[in-house]
């Protein structure tokens, strides 16, 4: 059994700890944005977060349920078109590619089961490998905060739909400040 959950965030202390960890990752580590990483698709987007659960005497923070540990976001820009974004680990939680790997196949199945006939993403340039070997192609290469990125296509014959039913935005409180 794995020791993480894949799951929308919904509640103050889940979006709290969201905006937190792309705070961490985008703004503290990777210096892509200055002050925070929140924007306008912020308000239209899904979050989706990466959970360890922890056992019953394991301390937790972030959630009721265990630490978050990984986020991404997705979103819808037309009828059927689909993105995925700011996915990122906590840098404490980075070995293997599981976070990660969970939480892309959660977004495309999710999104899939919403009526996605194509889900896309901009990915960094050092994770193109790691989207191909997941049923991913590039449709080309961009600069995105002067980093070079591929815009990328999932094959959603590799993520079937869910059964997860689309909330009505806005969710919780978005903690967007």
């Amino acid at each position: 059994m794995s020791p993480y959950q894949f799951k929308l965030a919904t509640s103050p202390e889940e979006m709290a700890a969201y905006f937190e960890l792309r705070k961490i990752i985008f703004v503290q580590e990777q210096q892509l944005f200055q002050g925070s990483d929140v924007d306008a698709i912020d308000e239209m987007a899904y979050p989706i977060i990466a959970i360890h659960t922890r056992s019953s005497n394991e301390s937790s923070s972030g959630s009721s349920n265990g630490e978050i540990v990984g986020v991404v976001r997705i979103y819808e820009t037309q009828p059927g078109t689909w993105y995925g974004g700011r996915l990122g680990t906590h840098p404490d939680h980075r070995k293997g590619w599981s976070i990660g790997k969970g939480l892309i196949y959660r977004a495309v199945t999710t999104a899939n089961s919403w009526g996605c006939t194509q889900f896309l993403a901009t990915v960094q340039l050092q994770n193109i490998r790691f989207f191909q070997r997941l049923h991913w192609h590039s449709l080309g290469e961009l600069i995105i905060c002067h980093q070079p990125h591929h815009l990328m296509k999932a094959d959603l014959n590799f993520y079937p739909p869910t059964s997860e039913i689309r909330p009505i935005l806005p969710l919780q409180n978005r903690g967007v400040s």
